[in-house]
């Protein structure tokens, strides 16, 4: 998987524009084969900043999208920012889940997780996770 992270300056007249015209891009960007999400948004805490992410499944669709009018047109608005943006590729190779933390603490077969205590935090984390909105 890989992911493109891009953090954007507001220019003076405020988010919204910005934000519309990511919005705009980032529609039919996550229609096209390979992509797993688009997405734009603002931080509550930090209003300054426009957020714009896109998620690939391999190094193959990011680059086809890089080399995309699409991406000519990302690059249009990035260099319109009242700053340069802050644009990086993140390339996950490896994804797991509490196999690993199982993996990980068994090295030696001492430490036998508490199902249990996993189960509470997994139920705990579920709560949480509901309770921040959308």
């Amino acid at each position: 998987m890989v992911r493109l992270a891009v953090v954007l300056a507001a220019p003076v007249s405020g988010t919204k524009p910005l934000v519309h015209a990511l919005k705009v891009l980032a529609s039919p960007t996550s229609l096209e084969p390979g992509c797993l999400g688009c997405r734009v948004w603002t931080e509550e805490h930090d209003e300054s900043s426009v957020r714009y992410e896109e998620l690939w499944e391999t190094e193959e669709a990011i680059r086809l999208r890089v080399r995309s009018e699409g991406f000519t047109r990302l690059l249009g608005v990035l260099e319109c920012a009242p700053e340069a943006p802050s644009v990086q590729f993140d390339f996950v190779t490896e994804t797991r889940g509490l196999d690993y933390v199982e993996e990980v603490r068994n090295v030696d077969g001492s430490l036998e997780p508490d199902r249990t205590f996993l189960r509470t935090l997994l139920l705990l984390v579920g709560v949480l996770c509901s309770s921040i909105p959308a």
